[in-house]
């Protein structure tokens, strides 16, 4: 019997992700998203990996806590992961 290949699935875009969040964020991640986060250009990936999965949790976040949660709840780890990664060279 010979075993089917599984297809690569393709890889993560964070760039396209980061699409929806640079509304508030900023195409470069320097704005403080509706005056009230903190700046997130220059987090390092774990930082960001933190928040994203703290929002989704619900352990993470001030003032932002419900937006930010409703942006990540349907996120995948690999997509949070993408996101981090991006971000983190912005």
């Amino acid at each position: 019997m010979t075993k089917e290949k599984e297809e690569a699935k393709p890889a993560v875009n964070g760039q396209a992700l980061f699409a929806s969040c640079a509304a508030c964020h900023g195409q470069n991640g320097e704005k403080a998203a509706l005056g009230k986060s903190q700046i997130i250009k220059g987090w390092d990936k774990q930082q960001v990996l933190d928040a994203l999965n703290g929002y989704k949790n619900g352990t993470y976040g001030g003032a932002m806590k419900g937006v930010m949660t409703g942006q990540v709840a349907t996120k995948t780890d690999a997509e949070i992961d993408a996101l981090a990664t991006y971000i983190s060279n912005l």
